[in-house]
C-alpha cells in the first residue's frame, strides 16, 4: 500500500439520520471529498486544469456506526491503476476506538477537462501517488 492520505473530522449534527448515526448517504460524500482533497494537495493548478475525475462506482462496507462529534480519521490511498482507471481505497475510523467504521473501494476514470474524453493515466500523475 502507498503512503496514505489522510484527514480527520469531527462528526456533525447535523450527519446524523433518523437512527442516531451517521447517515450512509454523508459517508459517500466525505469518500469523495477526501479523494478530492487527495489530488488537490498532489497536484497543481496545472494539472488540476487539464484533468479532472469522475466516479465510475463505489463499493462500501459500514462496518460499525458512528455517532455526533465522534473523531474520525479517514484515510485514503489509489490502490492501482490501468489506461484511464484507478481503484482508490478509503477507510474510516474512529479516533477514539481505533473502530474501522466504514471501507470503500471507488473506480474513478480520468477525463480531459477540454473535452470531458478519458485519458491514459501518465507516468507524472501515476509518480504522485
Amino acid at each position: 500500500m502507498t503512503q496514505p492520505f489522510e484527514i480527520e473530522i469531527i462528526v456533525p449534527t447535523s450527519a446524523i439520520d433518523d437512527m442516531n448515526h451517521v447517515n450512509n448517504v454523508v459517508y459517500l460524500r466525505w469518500i469523495q471529498d477526501v479523494a478530492q482533497q487527495h489530488w488537490q494537495h498532489k497536484t497543481d493548478l496545472s494539472m488540476r486544469e487539464h484533468f479532472v475525475w469522475v466516479v465510475m462506482n463505489h463499493y462500501i462496507e459500514y462496518h460499525a456506526p458512528a455517532f455526533a462529534e465522534q473523531r474520525l480519521k479517514l484515510k485514503t490511498w489509489i490502490d492501482h491503476h490501468q489506461g484511464a482507471k484507478s481503484e482508490r481505497r478509503t477507510e474510516i475510523i474512529n479516533v477514539e476506538t481505533n473502530q474501522l467504521v466504514v471501507t470503500a473501494k471507488t473506480n474513478w476514470c480520468l477525463l480531459q477537462t477540454k473535452n470531458l474524453r478519458p485519458t491514459r493515466i501518465t507516468e507524472e500523475i501515476s509518480n504522485l501517488f
